[in-house]
Parts: C-alpha cells; sequence; structure tokens
C-alpha cells in the first residue's frame, strides 16, 4: 500500500488533466485538443514524444537502465456522440459530445504513471505509453497497427484497462482468455415494388417482410448454434416508410453480431445471409447484406496466460488479493484492444469504479468518472512496469 500513498501526491493533478479532458470531449480521429494536451504533459514529465499515427495518437516512450526489454500501457482518448446531462462545472462545452465511457479517466492515470516513473525510473528497460484515438467503434488500436505502432515501438508485452462501473471502487477483475466479445454490424435491404395500403396485392410488403425476418434472425442463435456457445443476435434499427396510406419500396434493419468464439463468429454471419436471403425469396424482393458498412469488426479479447498473471501480481500488490476477482464471465461488449492483444501477447483488465450518485452504466448522458480511483489505476500502472522491467 506504500505506492498508494507515494502517489495520493499526485491526485490533484489527475483529477485536474481527468476534468480538463472531459470539459473538452473530442469523436474519434478528431482528439486533436486532447493529443495536444497529452502531448504537453508527456513532454513536461521528460518522455520523448511521438505524434501522427491514427491521426491524433500519442505514444510517449521512457527508459531507464540498460535491458532491452520493454512493456506497453494503452489508454484511450476519444468520446462519444452524447449530449451530457451532467451540470457539475466540469460537464462538457462541447455540446452533443461526452466522455460517457471513462477515457478520460484512462489518459489521466497513465498520465499519472508515466510521470511518477518519469521522476523515479526504478525499472530496467522501455516503457511505451499508448494513447490511442477512436476506440468507440472505430478501430484506432487496428489503425495505429496498420501504421506501424509495434514496428516503431517494439513492445514485448501490451497491457490496458478499462474502469467497470457498478462494480467496487478500487477492486480489479481479470481472466485468462476470452475477456470481452467479437463484434460485427450488419445492414439489411429490402427492396419491393411500393404500393397503395388499400391494395398490397399490387406491389411488396417490406415492412411484413422485415417483422417476419426479425422474428426469423432470432433463430440464428437459439436453433443453429451449439447452445453452451454464448452468442447474441440483435436488431437495433428498423426504417421503413413516410407516410399512412402506402407500403413503401424499401426497409432498412441493422444491427449486431456478439460472440467469444471466430468460428462462430463466421457462421452467425453465414447464417445471417441465409435468411435474408430465404426470406426476400418468399415475399418476391431483393435483398443485400451489408456487413460492417461503416465500421471494422472487433475481433475477441483474448488475454494471455502469462501476461494475466503478471497483471494479477501487480494488482495484488497494489490493492491486496482480497480486491482481486478472477472468477468472473466475460462480456458482451466489445474492445478494439483487441486488435493489440492479437499482435502481442498481453492482459486486459476491469477497474472497479462504483460512485454511489452517479450512474453505473457507460455510454450514459448522466456517467462520470470517480476520481477516487485514479491513484489505483495510475498505481497499478507503475507497479505493473516493476513487476515486467525488474531494475
Amino acid at each position: 500500500m506504500n505506492l498508494l500513498t507515494e502517489l495520493t501526491t499526485l491526485q490533484p493533478a489527475m483529477q485536474a488533466w481527468r476534468r480538463h479532458l472531459h470539459q473538452f470531449p473530442e469523436l474519434a480521429y478528431q482528439e486533436q485538443h486532447t493529443a495536444d494536451f497529452i502531448a504537453e504533459q508527456l513532454h513536461s514529465f521528460g518522455l520523448t514524444v511521438d505524434r501522427g499515427l491514427a491521426t491524433t495518437g500519442v505514444v510517449g516512450t521512457l527508459t531507464a537502465g540498460n535491458s532491452a526489454n520493454s512493456i506497453a500501457l494503452r489508454a484511450d482518448m476519444d468520446a462519444l456522440a452524447i449530449t451530457e446531462q451532467n451540470t457539475f462545472a466540469h460537464a462538457s462545452k462541447h455540446g452533443g459530445v461526452m466522455h460517457a465511457c471513462g477515457h478520460d479517466g484512462h489518459s489521466a492515470m497513465l498520465l499519472g504513471a508515466a510521470c511518477y516513473l518519469a521522476e523515479h525510473k526504478d525499472f530496467n528497460g522501455t516503457v511505451y505509453f499508448i494513447f490511442q484515438p477512436a476506440e468507440e467503434g472505430r478501430a484506432g488500436a487496428q489503425q495505429m497497427i496498420a501504421e506501424g505502432l509495434f514496428n516503431k515501438f517494439p513492445a514485448d508485452k501490451v497491457f490496458g484497462l478499462h474502469n467497470f462501473p457498478g462494480f467496487s471502487a478500487g477492486h480489479f477483475a481479470v481472466k485468462t482468455g476470452a475477456m470481452m466479445a467479437a463484434f460485427d454490424c450488419f445492414e439489411i435491404e429490402l427492396s419491393g415494388n411500393a404500393t397503395h395500403a388499400a391494395m398490397p396485392h399490387l406491389g411488396h410488403d417490406v415492412i411484413v417482410a422485415s417483422a417476419q425476418l426479425i422474428t426469423s434472425l432470432q433463430t440464428v442463435v437459439s436453433r443453429y448454434l451449439n447452445p453452451i456457445a454464448p452468442a447474441v443476435l440483435s436488431i437495433t434499427q428498423i426504417h421503413a416508410g413516410h407516410t399512412w396510406n402506402a407500403l413503401p419500396d424499401k426497409a432498412v434493419l441493422r444491427g449486431t453480431l456478439r460472440c467469444f468464439d471466430q468460428t462462430i463468429q463466421i457462421e452467425l454471419i453465414k447464417r445471417l445471409q441465409e435468411l435474408v436471403a430465404a426470406v426476400a425469396s418468399m415475399f418476391e424482393l431483393s435483398a443485400t447484406v451489408r456487413i460492417n458498412p461503416e465500421n471494422p469488426g472487433y475481433p475477441v479479447t483474448v488475454n494471455d496466460e502469462a501476461a494475466t498473471a503478471l497483471a494479477i501480481k501487480a494488482a495484488t500488490a497494489v490493492v491486496g488479493s482480497a480486491s482481486i476477482h478472477q472468477d468472473i464471465q466475460p462480456s458482451m461488449g466489445s474492445e478494439d484492444f483487441a486488435f493489440m492483444l492479437q499482435e502481442k501477447p498481453g492482459c486486459y483488465l476491469w477497474l472497479g469504479n462504483d460512485q454511489p450518485g452517479h450512474s453505473s452504466c457507460l455510454h450514459n448522458p448522466t456517467y462520470d468518472f470517480n476520481d477516487d480511483i485514479l491513484v489505483v489505476g495510475a498505481a497499478y500502472w507503475v507497479q505493473l512496469v516493476r513487476e515486467a522491467l525488474t531494475a
């Protein structure tokens, strides 16, 4: 607990950084002010700073000793297109955009760790502090990798964390293997001949066909997949028609697919396409299925066994074994840190963020990060570097 005590001196600074970032949120690939602010802090700590990967990405590098070993720590920076409903002083000043997922806190904690490690340098090797844009559905991690992230910063292992509302503040949750689900979006377009609502036999009813399709798609998980293999198929949007007395010529359905296995991910898409074709044929419609039409899908977030053991050791040193939870279920939520874990062994864990009086749900207009856990998160990063890069 001595490390927590030491880092309490940085808590006011981390809180100030976090609340500044909360006031000026920016969407995916637009995090220019956020990147400027983070780069300025890293420069002030004495780190080498590189910018420009995935447009707004920032990477700080810190080396101590003479070891060739290295570790990468990642925080996400982007906000969401949500109008904040909070009225506190640090509420968003950018209308329609807010930090409703805690990325402001993630960035502040990693800045705190960089500040502490730059001052103490009680490790042997190199630490890469990755501040990543566009986690929220835009695959900023994948883009950084495509532009040479791990060629330029060849870390041995990579680690990430996410705050977790509804879970005891300051506690950690982690498991080996699948931690977060794969994620794909789909868009289905059904087309036919429009007609008067009083004369449906003269055209095609894309709305009735849509209703039939929605019901049929629920059998993909319940009847085509092994019942012990978890998966979710959800229709989240339906768009059709503009008036009371006409059947439209087109209906568009959108939704998501989630699972924990790549084979199942492929099967879900295959069955979706087959059912769409079958229903369209039955109603004499044409149909188009687009998978991930606007943004890339995300793979399963899979924690490496050895890296997870290292993360647990570091977290335990900070908060004690009673505050480490390994008997957890993976989440059907998704995370583009999965792309980094496909490139390097690593671990992604959750840090409890319970905060009475605030929303316990991410992506909520009343959400706010719990500043009380800033020290815990920063301490975990510091201890993880110490464990991975023993002086």
